[in-house]
């Protein structure tokens, strides 16, 4: 199994924790601590010895940080965590704050008269500590870049990760490492810039056509990189990932060299240096300005052509999505045959959903720890079911599954919630405005030049106007064979990013009732150009080609509920997953998949 149901963390260590931390404060002469959930590489997935906020909090979850001072520590967390942080930290020492409504600057100048504020300038960006230091002008509270404290007093911190790197076949990434290289060097140099220094781990694994073992659930290899004028690169890893074969598939132009030797490398730069304000290390620019080396703030140049994948990723998308969605549908059988009989846990489930998987002959791995949420569970956005948690499937609730898998040619991520018995007209409404949302997003086309900002509404539409929603963005962007989470394309109310051709996005809108039911629907999209309408305007339009293929449970939808137009959608798009799976499955699933894609 790859994934294990252990308690990674627990609220009574987290009291004991925080005095070390503020014992450790004060003998830096310091009055507040900021503890992120991140590493040097500004990963939202971190290797086991970055998860510095998990070992003092006790909260898991994959986004947020902590700002301890000597009276109070407060616990930021987003709209997805607000349930789960509350039984994952001891309330009576750690605060929780609704961020990014609260902002860390507003929050220490209510909560500090004045002092130092102390940061490791490895693990925060740029743009974030200059947002935090306008928002601190003129109180009397300082931030200090300085060694990382809870480094100092984690007694058992893990290693840092050995997993070993490997090439990804060109048959798959769809162009050489060297035309990706060439193509970014031509627009270095027509900006005028020297070089640049390139720190996310799925930028480096993209354009160097690698693949590492770092990060459980996500295939990427730590490290840095930076990328010289000429189509050069300078990779910042360690020798003992590589073996003879990964290290020829770099070629000539691509210089390993120790990691301990990349600060070295900055120093010794010349010319104008690309960096990344939103995504690289603050030290980086510290240690170019130190040098007195200049340097340009501008986008990582790996992030856009990344997002717009070509005609061979996105191929190997479809079949990953066919693959995967065939071992859904095995699995959905196997719920539907058993559940109602009871017996079944959250764990049981995951467990056989990844033996479904692992039929496949290709799972490389889980792009993530499967959510399995029974009934109240549900609610919780980011479940991650353990021993001390798992809840048996009990009758007449929902059940939310929310799983995703690795393969060599794709990545996928899929959410569905299902019936077990008789769940009630409240979540049978609920159910159906969500899904009234995800084809709201399916159908939708728009303008060249539009955001995810614009078409988020389109998902809440039917939920508004019922007086409800839900706090988490629509969909995240999509990596193929690579983070199931990436930018810079989301639909999201606060993304600007214009979608453009090739990028994969997830469609997930949901609803959340906290202690009694989670419903959330989940396909993988992918940014097409649309095709000209008889009788529109000759205007260049975008649209979304659906590429995940599993049945809505139909027993949930309230069909009078449904428009003519997102009935039709539904029943084509239930009678196209008939056709694309049905040579891939068993009999019995087979005959489970014809009466649950029948027409409504």
């Amino acid at each position: 199994m790859f994934q294990t149901f252990d308690s990674t963390a627990s609220p009574a260590q987290g009291p004991a924790r925080l005095a070390a931390l503020r014992r450790a404060m004060q003998s830096a002469g310091i009055q507040g601590f900021v503890i992120p959930r991140s590493d040097v590489h500004q990963g939202e997935y971190v290797a086991a010895r970055d998860e510095r906020l998990q070992w003092l909090t006790g909260f898991t979850g994959s986004a947020g940080f902590c700002i301890a001072l000597m009276d109070k520590a407060g616990v930021f967390i987003d709209g997805r965590y607000r349930t789960q942080v509350k039984g994952q930290v001891d309330l009576a020492h750690f605060t929780p704050v609704p961020w990014p409504e609260v902002k860390p600057g507003e929050w220490l100048r209510q909560n500090m008269g004045s002092g130092v504020v102390g940061f490791d300038p490895w693990l925060h960006t740029a743009d974030e500590i200059a947002k935090i230091e306008a928002a601190l002008n003129g109180t009397g509270i300082d931030l200090r870049p300085m060694a990382n404290l809870v480094d100092t007093i984690w007694p058992d911190q893990p290693d840092a990760p050995t997993g070993r790197a490997f090439a990804h076949p060109v048959e798959f990434a769809g162009e050489t490492s060297a035309s990706k290289r060439a193509r970014l060097a031509q627009s270095l140099r027509q900006d005028g810039q020297t070089a640049a220094v390139i720190t996310l781990p799925d930028s480096l694994c993209w354009l160097l056509n690698l693949r590492g073992s770092d990060v459980p659930r996500n295939p990427i290899l730590h490290g840095f990189a930076i990328l010289h004028d000429t189509g050069a690169v300078t990779l910042f890893a360690e020798a003992g990932k590589f073996d003879a074969a990964t290290l020829a598939s770099l070629g000539d132009d691509v210089l390993l060299k120790p990691t301990g030797d990349f600060g070295a490398a900055l120093r010794a730069l010349g010319g104008t240096v690309r960096i990344d304000k939103g995504t690289a290390p603050l030290a980086i620019s510290q240690i170019l300005a130190a040098a007195r080396i200049s340097f340009a703030w501008g986008d990582d140049p790996c992030r856009l052509p990344k997002a717009c994948k070509n005609a061979a990723e996105i191929e190997g998308m479809r079949q990953a999505h066919l693959r995967d969605g065939a071992a859904m549908v095995e699995f959905l059988c196997w719920l539907d045959e058993l559940a109602p009989k009871g017996g079944l846990t959250e764990i049981s489930a995951v467990q056989a959903l990844e033996g479904f998987r692992r039929a496949t002959n290709a799972l490389h791995d889980i792009s993530f720890d499967t959510i399995s949420g029974a009934g109240p569970n549900g609610a919780i956005m980011h479940y991650r079911v353990t021993e001390d948690s798992n809840r048996a499937l009990g009758k007449n609730e929902l059940f939310l599954v929310d799983s995703g898998a690795q393969y060599l040619d794709g990545t996928t991520d899929i959410t569905r919630t299902v019936a077990i018995g008789d769940p009630g007209d409240t979540a049978r409404r609920c159910y159906t405005r969500v899904l009234q949302g995800t084809i709201a997003i399916s159908r939708a086309r728009w303008p060249r030049g539009l955001s995810g900002r614009d078409l988020d509404p389109l998902a809440r539409a039917a939920l508004w106007a019922a007086g409800q929603d839900f706090d988490h963005g629509t969909g995240h962007g999509v990596g193929a064979f690579l983070s199931v989470h990436e930018g810079p394309q989301r639909l999201s109310r606060i993304n600007e990013v214009p979608f453009e051709e090739g990028m994969i996005l997830s469609n997930e809108p949901g609803y959340y009732r906290e202690g009694e039911f989670g419903i959330r629907l989940e396909n993988l999209i992918v940014v097409e150009k649309a095709p000209h309408l008889q009788g529109g305007d000759t205007r260049d339009q975008l649209g979304f080609e659906t590429l995940t293929f599993v049945p809505f449970d139909t027993r949930l939808v309230i069909t009078d509920e449904l428009a003519k137009a997102d009935r039709d959608w539904l029943n084509a798009y239930h009678a196209q997953t008939l056709a694309k799976l049905a040579p891939r499955l068993s009999a019995k699933a087979l005959a489970w998949a014809k009466t649950a894609c029948a027409a409504i």
